[in-house]
């Protein structure tokens, strides 16, 4: 089963995201724990998505899908901006970095999902989580 949504981009379109967590877990009756690492992940990558891919301009979309298995649910997040380096995005556990406001979403997804993969030079990210 395969859900979507299209939404613009307003961070206050995140709720659509979270609701489609909600919506997920519910159906499919999965733990707290899993349930919580995937609503952190979800809402980082939509927000990154939104602010970073997309640069807050609201006639550009993201789409976020899931699909679920026995094994495992999929969300992938796409947005219209131009991309980026996934593999240069510094570490916000080193001291230089403890200070930022930013860069610790991708760190997060990272550590609660089972797999993150980037796709389309970064503008699509793929966050797997595992039910067995």
């Amino acid at each position: 089963m395969e859900n979507h949504l299209h939404i613009s981009s307003k961070v206050e379109n995140i709720t659509h995201a979270e609701n489609l967590v909600d919506q997920i877990s519910e159906e499919h009756s999965l733990s707290s724990e899993i349930y919580g690492n995937m609503l952190v992940s979800v809402i980082e990558a939509v927000n990154n998505a939104i602010q970073h891919g997309n640069k807050n301009i609201e006639s550009k979309y993201v789409d976020i899908y899931c699909t679920v298995t026995r094994e495992s649910v999929l969300f992938r997040v796409i947005d219209q901006g131009t991309g980026f380096d996934f593999k240069k995005i510094p570490d916000p556990t080193k001291p230089e970095n403890l200070e930022k406001p930013n860069g610790r979403g991708i760190f997060l997804m990272n550590h609660l999902a089972d797999k993150v993969t980037f796709d389309d030079q970064g503008r699509e990210v793929q966050l797997k989580f595992n039910l067995k």
